[in-house]
């Protein structure tokens, strides 16, 4: 496949020659929040002791720094809940992190350790990341309800046709503003239910026997590594042949998703697209180990991703709500709009995708 000019590959490149450091392409990989230490690393230093035992450490403290934080402002002493919101999910960013390192590099570890402590960062992950992701999602299907049945803009003067279109539209918001505010406090019945479960389910996780497990084997992490034998003196190609791997895994997952004439409602194809976002944090998160930074070339390509995960989603509450019993044919109606518009928001997101993939041909495979 070819290439963009920025690198997106985790193979780090040869060391620049002495006094070759002082053009553009020598900075043009550098992460901007990243000091000058931490950009990347020689490849003759690629070994797993040297890179990748240290960064799992410095994710197991800030699992650890993120958990202290989060009883902290957990506590009945203190007021905000914002804190509390933050420290999770600063706690969520460093297990997904060393999940993700676990699986990419499984075979420089010991595998029976690494695949046990991966299943219980998933499911830590997975019970943290659901009261919020329903809190999201209410708020972006209110605000999208607020503008469907916003009021309509004036025509221009004078242009009949203009007018004419303008009655029409001003009467299917009207029609919609019947069921909207059911519509609304429909969802927000649902929604508001389903975060109040989450929330308790993530309290009960976090007081289990079972979080105190994984949290004892992470503090463990932050000091010891269990390494595969023989790892210490293994070459660099022992962490750049698994990194490369979880890179080809990610552009074959992209070159097999729809095309972009697909039919636009066919939500059948949303797992395809799920599972690339989920090569593509795997890969990402290979990159910052190996060259000690997140690949920049594909920030832009998971935030669509992200926010294609969210309309699909909010699309499918926006549908099942609409499968409530009994609903007045109003708000069933306003349920199967806003159904639409985030449908409409899904394509949108998988065009921008699309137009920031540095991976040209990957999108043109048959």
């Amino acid at each position: 496949m070819r290439r963009p000019d920025q690198q997106t590959t985790t193979r780090p490149t040869p060391d620049p020659a002495p006094g070759a450091g002082s053009g553009a392409d020598a900075t043009a990989d550098t992460a901007p929040d990243k000091a000058a230490g931490e950009q990347g690393h020689p490849s003759g230093d690629l070994t797993t002791e040297a890179v990748l035992a240290p960064y799992l450490r410095g994710q197991a403290a800030d699992f650890l720094r993120s958990l202290r934080l989060h009883h902290e402002h957990s506590s009945p002493a203190e007021s905000g809940g914002h804190d509390a919101a933050a420290a999770t999910r600063a706690l969520r960013r460093a297990a997904r992190r060393i999940s993700g390192s676990l699986h990419t590099f499984r075979a420089a570890l010991d595998p029976h350790w690494a695949d046990q402590l991966r299943a219980e960062l998933a499911w830590l992950s997975g019970v943290l990341a659901r009261e919020h992701a329903y809190a999201g999602r209410l708020t972006r299907l209110v605000e999208a309800l607020h503008q469907l049945s916003g009021p309509a803009l004036p025509a221009a003067r004078g242009a009949r046709a203009a007018g004419e279109a303008a009655a029409s539209d001003a009467q299917g918001r009207a029609a919609l503003g019947v069921g909207a505010a059911r519509a609304g406090a429909l969802l927000e019945r649902r929604l508001t239910l389903a975060r109040t479960r989450s929330h308790s389910a993530a309290l009960q996780a976090l007081g289990s026997s079972r979080f105190h497990a994984v949290a004892d084997a992470v503090a463990l992490l932050a000091s010891d590594v269990p390494l595969a034998p023989g790892t210490t003196s293994r070459t660099p190609e022992a962490l750049l042949e698994p990194a490369e791997r979880a890179e080809q895994r990610l552009l074959a997952a992209v070159a097999a998703l729809p095309p972009a004439d697909s039919e636009p409602y066919n939500e059948a194809q949303d797992a395809a697209w799920h599972q690339a976002r989920l090569l593509l944090r795997l890969h990402r998160y290979a990159h910052e180990v190996v060259l000690g930074a997140a690949a920049p070339a594909l920030a832009s390509c998971g935030h669509a991703l992200d926010l294609h995960r969210d309309a699909a989603e909010a699309a499918a509450a926006a549908a099942a709500a609409a499968r409530t019993p009994r609903i007045a044919p109003a708000t069933a109606y306003a349920l199967g709009v806003l159904h639409a518009d985030q449908r409409h928001e899904v394509e949108a997101a998988r065009a921008v995708f699309r137009g920031t993939w540095p991976y040209a041909t990957a999108l043109t495979a048959p």
